[in-house]
């Protein structure tokens, strides 16, 4: 039977939101006999030409006031000023409506906000860009918010997050309706992966605010990069800095906002991530010249932080793989 896809789209949304998920049902016809084709359809907050946030312009198939059928997926398309906008009651209404109707529904990146704003969040659990996750927790306390998740199905609410996360989650959405193996001819030829294992911190940088070169932060992150096969105990780190261990660490996790122990470990992942990328440098190698104690603590570190071990990573990830 074929199944209606709608995408809702408004002035300033990600284009790679909306054509990543189309793209995948679209390919899937390929592989599909006429009556499971997937019919897709753009929904517009406005009506006309749409500009999207890359410059792109996006025409509608119809505003949202005639969208009155039930979908059998509605998504929500995200985009970088998405956040602070709020396309009206009118709209909020009807959002409400329409996922109600449709069988499955849910956001790409932060099209979670559009979801949170009409109160389809209430009490779920969901995913959203790591870089607005903190922003959507504020706005919908009673959300949990799964920051390095891919995507998250709760019941008939599927989230995903940032951007090319939307084809992670759209082949999800597909092998739950006709299987892994249309889901992977699907996968082949958009030359993606049809499941990416771990989650959002795989390809997020870890960011610690910009420190002056004099300071005490970049002294301590240029001493830890140089020294990652140390001990780098607080009092290591103290003493590079001529500071007590007690104002030390206190001076620290104020400027960078994480621990030095966080600092440390997320360094050495780092560093470790560069290895399994670019050489062949056997596991334990890795882990030693990392700072780890031996590979089985690499693997649990990699397993906590990016969901992923460090094989599976190297893998996914590894120029020469």
């Amino acid at each position: 039977m074929q199944k209606i896809v709608a995408v809702v789209v408004f002035p300033g949304v990600q284009s790679l939101d909306v054509t990543g998920p189309m793209d995948v049902f679209s390919e899937a016809n390929r592989f599909l006999v006429a009556e499971d084709h997937y019919r897709l359809e753009v929904i517009g907050a406005e009506r006309g030409a749409m500009s999207c946030s890359n410059g792109l312009s996006l025409n509608a198939h119809r505003h949202f006031s005639e969208a009155r059928q039930a979908y059998d997926l509605l998504l929500v398309a995200g985009g970088p000023q998405l956040p602070f906008m709020h396309l009206g009651a009118g709209f909020d209404a009807w959002l409400r409506e329409a996922c109600g109707r449709a069988r499955r529904f849910g956001s790409i990146c932060n099209g979670a906000f559009m979801l949170a704003r009409a109160g389809l969040l209430e009490g779920r659990t969901v995913t959203t860009h790591w870089g607005d996750a903190a922003a959507l927790a504020q706005l919908c306390p009673s959300t949990r918010v799964e920051a390095d998740r891919l995507y998250v199905q709760d019941r008939q609410l599927y989230t995903s997050a940032g951007v090319s996360a939307g084809i992670d989650l759209s082949l999800f959405l597909l092998a739950q309706d006709h299987g892994p193996d249309v889901a992977l001819s699907v996968a082949k030829r958009l030359v993606v992966f049809t499941q990416r294992a771990g989650g959002q911190s795989q390809f997020s940088p870890f960011l610690a605010p910009h420190a002056e070169p004099t300071s005490t932060v970049a002294q301590v992150q240029a001493y830890v990069l140089a020294h990652l096969n140390g001990d780098l105990t607080i009092a290591d780190l103290a003493n590079a800095v001529n500071m007590s261990p007690r104002s030390f660490s206190r001076v620290f996790t104020r400027e960078a906002k994480v621990t030095p122990a966080e600092f440390v470990e997320q360094a050495r992942v780092d560093a470790a991530r560069v290895m399994l990328e670019s050489t062949r440098a056997p596991l334990k190698t890795v882990a030693w010249q990392c700072g780890f104690r031996d590979a089985q603590h690499m693997r649990s570190v990699f397993n906590r932080r990016l969901g992923v071990t460090p094989q599976r990573f190297r893998l996914n990830f590894g120029a020469l793989a």
